[in-house]
């Protein structure tokens, strides 16, 4: 069977940074000439009016020099998305057109692509420059999560949305594991498994790696899966943090604290240390969550759902929990043995000072003779 022809499309490279603690979004805008409008999922699928983001992130467009990739150029702008939990989505687009089998290729060469990812390291270290205050307490983590979609607006003869899965499956499933050589039919049901579409003529496969978007009007999609890719660094940022701080604290538990338990606070510095990460943690693990409101059975809430499936979004929030909890139980252990300490420091000023009293009056009528 012949492969069908993309009339028009578009791939979106998409680059997640975490850069700050928090955005002061009002800031930004009024910071960033560039800043034009607040992004917000667009209702196109009855979705209700409380599928939001709260607040809704900061889009900035800025033009930016086209780049190859393969046999194909970016287009001459960069999109950027700021989250007020201190996160960074930056996007490139790459206009389509030509046969389907061509999008293997291009799918693999984008995959981990270093020259993208380079050049949106640049651009984000400078926005953070430009931002200056309006981003609190800025650090450009060494984590990057990056993410691929291709929309295909139009075929140029109509395609019903199911020929991509049933005649065309082993093109699609080498797209969306970013593939070239052909995959075992053990592997492309697995790269198809997560479908979904709307009408007879949209569809919308994810994979891990990979979206395939055949829908002309896919923005509030791709917002979706741009928000979870998004929501996916910042766990992986925040699942190794807690790991940092763990270690630290279990050294701090299996450490005697020598003549510093003489001191009134012995274990003082590191428990504000713990407890800020804590505080830190949980507030960006609140954020992040709940940055986006997913209520009620409609098609955007359902996308939602297989990206996060495919993300194991739901197993990083179980290890995030956990860790949260160790921390909690650690930094308690940590208190009382201070407490503890404490105590055991009052009792021997209490012992000094009644052996003082006891003392005293001989050594003052020795004194007198």
């Amino acid at each position: 069977m012949a492969s069908p022809i993309i009339a028009q499309g578009t791939g979106y490279v998409l680059f997640a940074y975490d850069v700050a603690h928090a955005f002061d979004l009002a800031a930004a805008e009024r910071q960033l000439a560039s800043a034009t409008q607040r992004q917000t999922v667009k209702q196109k699928r009855r979705a209700p009016a409380f599928f939001e983001y709260d607040p809704a992130p900061l889009r900035v467009t800025e033009p930016a020099e086209s780049l190859a990739i393969g046999q194909h150029v970016t287009a001459p702008h960069v999109e950027f998305v700021l989250y007020d939990f201190g996160a960074v989505s930056v996007s490139y687009a790459i206009p389509l057109q030509g046969p389907l089998t061509g999008l293997p290729g291009l799918s693999t060469i984008l995959y981990g692509n270093e020259q993208l990812q380079a050049d949106s390291r640049r651009r984000v270290q400078q926005l953070v420059e430009a931002l200056g205050d309006a981003a609190i307490r800025s650090r450009l983590a060494d984590f990057v999560e990056d993410y691929v979609v291709f929309q295909i607006e139009a075929f140029s003869e109509p395609l019903e949305a199911s020929m991509l899965w049933t005649e065309h499956a082993q093109t699609v499933a080498q797209v969306l594991r970013a593939e070239s050589r052909p995959l075992s039919q053990q592997e492309v049901s697995d790269a198809l498994a997560s479908r979904l579409s709307f009408g007879p003529n949209d569809a919308t496969l994810i994979d891990t790696d990979v979206t395939l978007l055949f829908d002309p009007e896919g923005e509030d999609v791709r917002a979706v899966i741009e928000f979870a890719n998004t929501q996916l660094l910042e766990m992986r940022y925040l699942d190794a943090q807690l790991d940092e701080a763990l270690d630290q604290a279990y050294s701090l538990l299996g450490r005697s604290p020598g003549v510093r338990r003489f001191l009134p606070s012995p274990y003082r510095l590191p428990l504000q240390r713990l407890g800020r990460l804590q505080l830190d943690a949980a507030v960006l693990f609140e954020q992040v969550t709940n940055a986006l409101k997913l209520i009620g059975e409609q098609y955007l809430t359902r996308v939602y759902g297989h990206v996060s499936r495919r993300f194991h979004l739901a197993e990083w929030d179980v290890s995030i929990t956990r860790k949260l909890q160790t921390l909690d139980g650690i930094y308690g252990k940590l208190a009382d043995r201070a407490a503890t300490q404490r105590m055991e420091l009052l009792e021997w000023i209490i012992i000094l000072l009644i052996a003082v009293s006891i003392v005293l009056p001989f050594f003052t009528g020795l004194v007198a003779k």
